[in-house]
């Protein structure tokens, strides 16, 4: 069979036939003239014009249908039939719908990764959400449900991708149904209130995003380098394939462009993981004990803490307003945590601090977490560990410190109603006055009459939330959350000899981020998870780094090329077959 394009079918078709009618003029004026008939010269070029049309029949019919086109195709168009000529020049803009879809997908993986940079900080997320709705719905997970979403639609988004890459192979029309660009629109409005709630009320997730990118960017170059090495197949044959000059110089200057910029970030990439040697493991402090394993701020909480080798024991207390006892409760009421609206019903919603401790020891304290399953470990518990979490009360300030004490542990804690006109913070010294704990185990936090418990208990140890009140009192000691610190300032810290602890630490790689940045000590909710690392998740030594990325970005480049010569030789041959003379010579007309 002859292989041309419709260009050549179409030049080489209109030649042979203004041939075959000057020969068919010239025999009808010879007439009856002794020369040699023309019928053998009409009839050769009858046979190519046979060929030709032979030729074009074969390139307008339906190649042979397969079951991977007819998935493909079915999946992408919806059309699980081929489609004839005329259908296919009524698609309205199929490569547009291509880009569009493209650009779609690179959005939903953008934000599957900001949900996932921000599951260390989901806790927050659902709390904050409870907070606003407790008195219409139950504690749920909705941060669980923001993730599913996302999964859903990079899941989605990114195989409609694929199939519209396999569409390209197989050289099958772009014709993106209708419903599909429904979706994508949805994709696109979803994400877009996702970005919009973020930036109005949890802006401060931006900068966990950005962090993240120091633990992640250097494998993120090098994924990238492979996708694109894997897609540029596919972008080299639809620019060869591409009729128009302006369109093939356009395709391979962004192409061009975005390889550029892959190549290359490796040389703004920053990461204090990028380093010879790591740094001495940071201690762990246990928040509110250790709330994955067992209900927040009870004792099977912390006890749990002590088998995590923690330092110190981080809560919240408050105190009794009528009996002044020290308690230990996060929330400013019980509903969250407690059976408050079941035992105290009308009262559900009064701060904490307004019930006797005798009334507070009436409610159950751990039920909650076996119901709720706060961060989805209730599974991993054994069932003594659930009966036991189910009988949880709330303990007294006193209970924690005869623990501390017992450990050997330090106390670190948040005075929740600490304003100048109570005497919270009095009730609270004298109780760890009277339990006879060391001094030095106390570390102080409320920056409330901080002077006045300083010249009371000069041994306690201070520690600051704020720099510059830190500097002023001439501490060493500072308190402050993980996203509000760089690693840059971390080391100018240590240096000064101050001990830096990052609060709201969760998740592995965060935890080797700030291992990596040199920090003293970490205030976590997983306490497990860190207890048995060693070394951090990854680190490596930026000479090590630059080799590996010069070499595979050179690697890459190569095999890029190489596909780029063969797509541009395949190309070629099939061209030059056009012109086969050899081929067409046995119908050719002799002069």
């Amino acid at each position: 069979m002859i292989h041309m394009d419709v260009f050549g079918h179409r030049l080489l078709k209109r030649k042979l036939t203004f041939k075959a009618q000057n020969v068919s003029r010239k025999g009808h004026q010879e007439g009856a003239s002794s020369g040699p008939s023309p019928a053998p010269q009409l009839l050769g070029s009858a046979a190519v014009l046979v060929c030709l049309g032979d030729v074009k029949t074969r390139e307008t019919m339906p190649s042979r249908d397969s079951v991977c086109r007819k998935c493909c195709r079915g999946v992408y168009s919806c059309h699980w039939s081929q489609r004839t000529n005329r259908e296919r020049k009524r698609q309205r803009c199929p490569c547009c719908w291509f880009l569009i879809l493209s650009v779609v997908s690179l959005l939903t993986i953008f934000w599957m990764y900001v949900c996932l940079m921000a599951v260390n900080d989901q806790d927050d997320v659902n709390w904050f959400a409870f907070s606003k709705l407790k008195k219409r719905i139950d504690w749920i997970n909705w941060f669980m449900v923001v993730v599913i979403v996302a999964a859903v639609l990079v899941t989605y988004c990114c195989l409609l991708l694929l199939f519209a890459l396999f569409q390209v192979a197989l050289r099958e029309p772009l014709d993106l149904h209708w419903i599909h660009k429904v979706f994508l629109f949805l994709a696109v409005l979803i994400i877009a209130g996702g970005v919009a709630g973020i930036t109005i009320k949890w802006k401060e997730e931006w900068t966990t995003v950005h962090l993240s990118l120091q633990a992640t960017a250097p494998f993120l170059q090098l994924g990238g380098v492979v996708a694109l090495t894997l897609l540029s197949s596919f972008v080299f044959q639809s620019a060869v394939r591409s009729r128009r000059g302006v369109s093939r110089f356009i395709i391979m200057v962004a192409f061009v462009v975005v390889s550029a910029a892959i190549f290359l970030c490796p040389l703004v990439i920053t990461s204090p993981c990028l380093l010879d040697t790591p740094p001495e493991k940071p201690e762990l402090i246990g928040h509110r004990g250790a709330p994955m394993l067992a209900p927040e701020n009870t004792m099977m909480s912390f006890m749990r803490s002590v088998d995590c080798g923690v330092m110190a024991f981080e809560t919240d207390v408050q105190v009794s307003s009528n009996d002044g006892v020290p308690f230990l409760m996060h929330d400013d009421d019980s509903v969250r945590t407690t059976d408050v609206a079941k035992i105290f019903k009308g009262r559900e919603f009064n701060n904490s601090s307004s019930f006797t401790w005798e009334e507070l020891q009436k409610l159950n304290a751990g039920e909650w977490f076996i119901k709720t399953d706060p961060f989805g470990t209730v599974s991993s518990l054994s069932e003594q560990e659930k009966a036991t979490a189910k009988n949880q009360s709330i303990p007294s300030l006193v209970d924690l410190l005869t623990l501390a004490k017992q450990y050997n542990i330090s106390l670190i804690f948040d005075l929740k109603n600490e304003a100048h006109d109570n005497n919270d913070w009095n009730h609270t010294v004298v109780t760890i006055l009277k339990s006879n704990i060391s001094h030095a185990q106390v570390l102080w936090l409320p920056s409330t009459h901080r002077d006045e418990v300083k010249e009371w208990v000069p041994g306690f140890q201070h520690v600051y939330s704020n720099k510059t009140q830190m500097d002023l009192e001439r501490g060493n000691w500072l308190n402050l959350k993980y996203n509000t610190v760089d690693s840059k300032n971390i080391k100018e810290l240590k240096a000064r000899n101050i001990s830096v602890n990052l609060w709201g630490v969760n998740e592995p790689w965060l935890f080797s981020l700030v291992w990596c940045s040199g920090v003293s000590s970490v205030t976590t909710n997983a306490c497990h998870r860190f207890k048995d690392m060693k070394e951090p998740m990854w680190y490596m030594s930026p000479n090590r780094y630059k080799i590996i990325w010069i070499s595979v970005d050179a690697a890459s480049l190569l095999l890029m090329l190489m596909l780029f010569l063969l797509q541009w030789k395949l190309r070629q041959r099939n061209r030059s077959a056009l012109w086969n003379h050899t081929e067409l010579h046995p119908f050719l007309p002799s002069n």
